[in-house]
């Protein structure tokens, strides 16, 4: 093992000065950003973007500290990918896109991955923004070129913007749901205009808009709303070379990258091609990985990590393994419950399933007691779950809503019930006596050993999808205490496809799904769970939750001008969110698992929000192909 958690940083969040008002912040940002050249009139020109504190790198940095600027440059891998593709356009609802296309495209500026929520110059050199960071004016590189050569300008990002509002998914849409209007002003300026005052949180989302070509999008028939296998023309340090719709990409480094030189680049990018080959099994996935069909891997699977890697390749060194201190913030993931549907209306009755869920069970049978139980929807961060009773801040923003929250907020914590069983395996019996009880005052009560609506007399029955085969042994546990109190579950796994439209239109009663969060959090919440989008097809409200102290909050957190106000109302929504049960959530695990065939090098440092492979195509990879390394693992493989 060559130790690579070892090389991973704690730090990443010295930007970050909370409880400060928005425009003391404000201030100090731009008097220490602020560049000589003349910004547009009633505005400081910034040479980076923070949403809250001050950028870590000061002007003049030469590249990012966990990138090596010398890095050796050549050679070939290949990553695996999950599912399958027939259009590699992310942009419309329509379609299953390949998830792996972030090396195409540039965009206006690049995040940090050693900072959350600050981004460096990439297409755009600069940006001007007023006191009240009402609008900003993104000033673009004059050298920015796509492949072909011809350069990218303020119409082509305002082109791309409008066109995104226009005929984007539901959930990408609403990341820009602060975003009023924009303007090219001339061919480097384009001018995004905000409705929020004294919040850099809808400048933050700007900034890492990623910019389309108008020309070539708009010839030849093409249409940014709909599905397409081909490759687009892009700006970015590769190129699609070539697309096998379903199978494989195949992305070649462009020689005469525009921003190669920029500090955000350099040591970054540094193979020549980049395969990606996508399987629809986990299991031949994984055994592909053994094969060394694909290079580097994320492991998922308890199984997997506690006896899958038994082999000689592992055992004397030319698979290697890691155990990274968790570096991901991970969300939520569990079963969610369709609340549209009159069977789970009743919050009684989602709270009883969660007292059938034998996660300790689970844990301990399949999981090799390697994980651990996932308890908020802010997982992996301290600053945005919950904690405890609500105490300052937090309790004070609740205390606002009045009547919407419901006295047991501030007495009780949303813990999740405690699924040890120490007379054997499955749920105890109290477990099970209260979730009868909950659901007898929910009208649900046991007739002939059936679960059934005591007005009606429907049996309670739901099927619960799920995107693999590999989560039917977390599954079946569940069904089976579920069948101990009359309710007749069952399980179907469909595949990637069929998974991604049952999702978006709807159709399921429960279903295994993961909501991913980044810090900090801004307008994607409300297409998470706000109530105008709980039957708009394709957002990402899954559970389909109406609630006015839900939405109130989510808007409290988009328009929070402090970072000590957006954790405080985070940690409130994230609060009630759990006291709605929506979910039965999964399970997570302090470390983040990695499997790689002995070939690469990598930088002394490691970014601390990220491990610098490209295995998740779209952050910056600063690996390389070590040259004595792979001559020794080819020889040894002979």
């Amino acid at each position: 093992m060559r130790i690579l958690n070892k090389l991973f940083r704690n730090g990443g969040r010295a930007g970050f000065l909370g409880g400060i008002c928005a425009c003391l912040i404000l201030s100090a940002v731009w008097t220490a950003n602020a560049q000589v050249s003349d910004p547009e009139p009633g505005a400081t020109r910034l040479y980076a973007v923070a949403e809250f504190g001050e950028p870590d790198l000061p002007r003049d940095f030469t590249h990012f500290p966990y990138a090596d600027p010398d890095a050796p440059r050549g050679g070939a891998i290949t990553v695996g990918g999950f599912g399958s593709f027939d259009s590699v356009n992310s942009i419309p609802l329509r379609g299953e896109y390949a998830r792996s296309i972030g090396l195409l495209h540039d965009t206006l500026m690049t995040q940090n991955q050693d900072e959350v929520g600050v981004y460096y110059p990439l297409i755009a050199e600069s940006v001007d923004v007023p006191d009240d960071a009402s609008w900003a004016i993104f000033n673009i590189n004059p050298d920015a070129r796509f492949h072909d050569g011809t350069p990218i300008t303020a119409e082509d990002v305002a082109w791309t913007f409008n066109t995104v509002i226009d005929v984007g998914r539901p959930f990408l849409v609403s990341v820009y749901d602060d975003v009023t209007g924009v303007e090219a002003l001339d061919d480097q300026r384009v001018r995004f205009t905000f409705a929020t005052e004294d919040s850099f949180a809808p400048l933050g989302r700007v900034a890492g808009f990623t910019v389309l070509s108008r020309d070539w999008w708009t010839q030849d028939g093409r249409d940014l709303g709909e599905p397409t296998l081909e490759a687009p023309l892009g700006s970015g340090p590769y190129r699609l070379a070539n697309v096998q719709g379903g199978r494989s990409l195949t992305y070649e480094r462009v020689d005469d990258y525009w921003a190669a030189d920029l500090p955000v680049n350099r040591g970054h990018w540094n193979f020549d091609r980049v395969d990606v080959d996508y399987y629809r099994d986990r299991t031949i996935m994984f055994e592909a990985f053994l094969g060394e069909e694909y290079d580097f891997r994320v492991e998922f699977s308890s199984r997997n990590w506690g006896i899958g890697y038994d082999t000689p390749a592992a055992e004397d060194g030319r698979i290697q393994r890691d155990v990274i201190p968790a570096i991901n913030y991970r969300g939520m993931q569990g079963y969610f419950f369709n609340t549209r549907l009159p069977m789970f209306e009743d919050p009684r009755v989602r709270e009883a399933m969660n007292y059938l869920y034998p996660f300790d069970f689970v844990n301990r049978s399949v999981m090799y007691g390697l994980r651990e139980r996932m308890t908020s929807y802010f997982h992996g961060s301290v600053d945005y779950n919950w904690q405890g009773l609500p105490t300052g801040l937090e309790r004070e923003i609740l205390e606002e809503y009045g009547d919407l929250v419901p006295d047991y907020v501030f007495t009780e914590e949303p813990a999740l019930p405690d699924s040890a069983n120490p007379r054997g395996n499955g749920v105890s019996r109290e477990n099970r006596r209260i979730a009868l009880a909950l659901m007898e005052d929910a009208g649900w009560v046991v007739r002939d050993g059936v679960m059934v609506n005591e007005e009606t007399g429907e049996p309670m029955a739901f099927e619960i999808l799920l995107s693999s085969p590999l989560l039917e042994p977390h599954t079946a546990p569940f069904v089976q205490e579920l069948a101990r109190v009359g309710v007749e579950a069952s399980i179907r796994w469909v595949d990637s496809a069929q998974f991604q439209l049952r999702y978006q239109e709807r159709d399921f009663e429960v279903i295994g799904f993961a909501y991913t969060f980044y810090p900090p959090p801004g307008g994607e919440l409300r297409s998470r769970f706000d109530s105008e989008t709980a039957d708009e097809i394709g957002s990402a409200n899954i559970a389909g939750i109406t609630d006015p102290l839900v939405d109130a909050l989510t808007d409290r957190i988009v328009a929070a001008e402090t970072l000590e106000e957006k954790q405080a109302a985070t940690r409130a929504l994230d609060r009630v969110l759990l006291f709605g049960w929506y979910v039965v959530p999964h399970w997570s695990a302090p470390d983040v698992w990695v499997a790689y065939w002995n070939r690469f090098g990598f930088p002394d440092e490691q970014p601390s929000h990220n491990f610098g492979f490209p295995n998740t195509i779209g952050f910056q990879p600063t690996w390389w192909i070590d040259a004595e390394l792979n001559e020794a693992l080819q020889a040894e493989q002979g």
